[in-house]
């Protein structure tokens, strides 16, 4: 997923001060090539406890944590609620994010409800390092920086996880790394944990893995598939967010332009409608049979993408799995063609394949590789395969607010739960707290809630305070022809 960047004038002002313009943050292009763990930095308060590319860069980052909170007054609403109680005090929270402005209200809405903060990226492209800095200034241990290499990524995760006099209770994850990497190096740790937040399909499957194989000794929330989740950052962010990441480092024009879709979950729902309302000729590839007929039934064709592969002007995959387009694929793609992922992991474009002696790269922007065939051909290759709009553009602070407090919720819930309440499984966010969520964000509309009379509530058997809907209940998206 779920993955946090935003929009504001101060970066796009300070982008154009940068050697690349098209820079998903004004740090990308520092002269500075030193590796932050070669580095001794101190912040003001003199704690070393960090490690990011900058430490003088965090006024800046303060000042777009402060535009990210203009537009997300539902955690601040919580955070105010809250701070009083204290909900998460003692918590020690280990958290592995993407590492932005809307996730550092996040950390710090965490913070002032009395939790301890340890925290690092989990994707090596999408940190803002002005962000990193401004999250460490105030005492936030954060082991984060972009263009981490592989080797940096898990010695930051080590780093959070491993460290004298302080051992998480809590974990806050985004694919599964951080849960993994706990589970694998430190098994006396991962049974003292109180409970596991999980916001993405890839994490969620591998607790569901673990859990079946009866290795899970902590409860677990999946707040990926709470409603709050899948139809607000999954669906209706993916659809702005596909188009800024693609404007931005391709400038290409869709009308038009043929594009396979690999997935038609809530994110390749958001990418297709996108897609078509700009004049895209947009295809669909499932393997579910209902999402099939729901592509159908929105008017989307559902292919194979073998069948289509040699005809595309743009390949995106959605889809959380490995492997979804192949070298066999790729080599058979036309001149020109796009390829980029808009799911969590870096496992469903076989990029590794394409690191061969006959194929030459060539970086054409940040972010943007030219793979070149012995015959000329180029395939164009954005943020190596990992996610798109993390790692090229931004996302909307509003949409992020929603997954943030859904899961500063769940860490409460979770946190908090009298003994007995949740076991060694993984499990839903509660109905009523998904319509609690939706409820502190009704005001940015200054819209109001109809509220049942006692004589409806009866007939209809409900609460008047909700929960309004069953467990099973579906809310579905409509048309994309009606949007």
């Amino acid at each position: 997923m779920v993955e946090w960047y935003m929009q504001s004038v101060v970066r796009q002002n300070t982008v154009s001060l940068c050697a690349d313009p098209t820079a998903a943050s004004y740090t990308d292009s520092s002269d500075d090539e030193t590796s932050p763990r070669e580095k001794t930095q101190v912040n003001s308060k003199g704690s070393s406890d960090f490690c990011v590319k900058n430490i003088k860069q965090a006024e800046f980052g303060r000042r777009e944590i402060e535009i990210a909170e203009q537009d997300m007054s539902a955690l601040i609403s919580l955070r105010k609620r809250a701070q009083g109680e204290k909900p998460l005090a003692g918590a020690k929270v280990v958290g592995c994010t993407h590492i932005t402005a809307q996730t550092a209200v996040l950390i710090e809405t965490l913070v002032a409800l009395g939790a301890q903060c340890r925290w690092t990226a989990c994707n090596i492209y999408s940190t803002q390092n002005e962000v990193a800095a401004a999250l460490a200034e105030i005492g936030v241990a954060v082991f984060a920086w972009k263009g981490e290499s592989e080797d940096d990524f898990w010695w930051c995760i080590d780093r959070c996880v491993n460290t004298e006099g302080w051992q998480a209770n809590m974990i806050l994850d985004d694919g599964g790394d951080l849960t993994h990497w706990v589970y694998k190096k430190y098994p006396s740790v991962f049974k003292k944990v109180q409970g596991i937040v999980e916001e993405s399909v890839t994490g969620v499957h591998r607790l569901y893995q673990l859990s079946k194989a009866g290795k899970l000794c902590v409860p677990a929330m999946n707040v990926n598939d709470s409603v709050t989740k899948q139809k607000f950052d999954n669906l209706y962010c993916c659809r702005e967010s596909i188009l800024d990441g693609l404007k931005r480092t391709t400038d290409v024009m869709f009308g038009g332009k043929q594009v396979v879709v690999c997935g038609y979950g809530e994110v390749g729902k958001g990418c297709c409608s996108a897609l078509k309302a700009l004049g895209a000729i947009v295809c669909v590839t499932e393997i579910d049979p209902i999402c099939a007929l729901q592509a159908c039934m929105d008017g989307f064709k559902v292919v194979k993408l073998n069948e289509v592969v040699r005809h595309m002007d743009m390949v995106i995959t959605c889809t959380g799995n490995k492997n979804v387009v192949t070298r066999e694929q790729l080599d058979r793609m036309k001149n020109g063609c796009i390829v980029c992922n808009m799911g969590h992991s870096n496992t469903e474009i076989d990029v590794a394949s394409l690191r061969t002696p006959e194929l030459t790269w060539e970086r054409v922007r940040s972010q943007v590789d030219h793979i070149i065939w012995p015959d000329g051909k180029r395939v164009i290759l954005l943020a190596e395969g990992r996610l798109l709009n993390l790692s090229c553009s931004t996302v909307p602070s509003f949409v992020l607010s929603i997954t943030a407090t859904t899961q500063a919720l769940a860490l409460i819930e979770l946190y908090n739960a009298p003994e007995g309440r949740y076991r060694q499984d993984v499990y839903l966010l509660p109905k009523k707290m998904d319509e609690y969520v939706a409820s502190l964000h009704l005001p940015n509309f200054d819209a109001h809630l109809t509220e049942l009379s006692d004589e409806q509530a009866k007939y209809m058997g409900l609460n008047k305070n909700g929960p309004f809907k069953p467990n099973y209940y579906r809310y579905q998206h409509h048309s994309t022809q009606s949007e």
